[in-house]
């Protein structure tokens, strides 16, 4: 049971990872960090189409990541 969590877990990790590396973006580094970058985080632009879908498999796979750091945690103890 611990090497199939740890191996799930492992999964969740690398496809994160290569999830937000595939991402573009979104400021023009440091310069838009410190003057412009709160544009993008509460502006009105709305991802679409294939950067819609990164988003919300970032999301999902980050949040199957920590749920997954926790139960591991919690089971090999």
């Amino acid at each position: 049971m611990d090497i199939f969590l740890k191996v799930v877990l492992l999964i969740f990790s690398v496809g994160l990872i290569a999830v937000v590396l595939l991402q573009k973006g979104k400021s023009a580094g440091l310069s838009g960090a410190i003057s412009g970058g709160a544009e993008h985080l509460f502006g009105k632009t709305k991802a679409r189409g294939m950067e819609l879908v990164l988003q919300r498999v970032t999301v999902a796979l980050a949040a199957g990541f920590f749920i997954m750091a926790i139960v591991v945690a919690i089971v090999v103890d």
